[in-house]
């Protein structure tokens, strides 16, 4: 069964990728799919987003089962045109719950064949987002628990420089 993983990734963090290892742990294939959402302003460009993706999945056993793409329009129609019988979601509180619940039943208005799957955030990272890792960087706080190695430097020269 393939899958996909829709966000803006901007950055990726621990959270995100922990969604991602548990997901290939469960499914044959994952796509992860950066989507251009014109309603955010993003730090980071889709190009830069998908090499940092790249770069923390590579130490991953199961690499060869993940995917990096960038996608617009609709995620259910993205979905559809990969293949993917389910969307994945991760869901940190009661909030992130209601907001995904309005998606997945507007997708399944869209597309009833395509599953939308929630898997929860691990307690740690409850509270972790992209936004919190930029709010916290930008005023030179320590990101270093929050995005996966390979891109901390990364990460925070970018949010340093600004």
């Amino acid at each position: 069964m393939k899958v996909c993983y829709p966000g803006t990734f901007d950055p990726i963090t621990n959270g995100h990728l922990d969604i991602i290892k548990r997901a290939v742990s469960l499914y044959d294939e994952v796509t992860v799919l950066i989507m251009r959402n014109p309603a955010k302003k993003s730090l980071f460009t889709e190009t830069e987003r998908r090499q940092m993706i790249e770069a923390c999945l590579r130490s991953l056993p199961e690499r060869d089962r993940i995917t990096v793409e960038i996608g617009s329009g609709l995620t259910v129609e993205y979905a559809k045109k990969i293949q993917a019988s389910a969307i994945i979601r991760g869901i940190r509180a009661v909030s992130d719950y209601e907001y995904e619940l309005l998606n997945a039943t507007a997708n399944m208005y869209i597309n009833d064949r395509i599953e939308t799957l929630l898997l929860i955030a691990r307690p740690e990272y409850s509270f972790l987002s992209s936004s919190v890792v930029k709010e916290i960087g930008a005023n030179h706080g320590d990101i270093s628990g929050m995005v996966p190695q390979e891109i901390c430097g990364l990460v925070s020269a970018k949010l340093n420089s600004l």
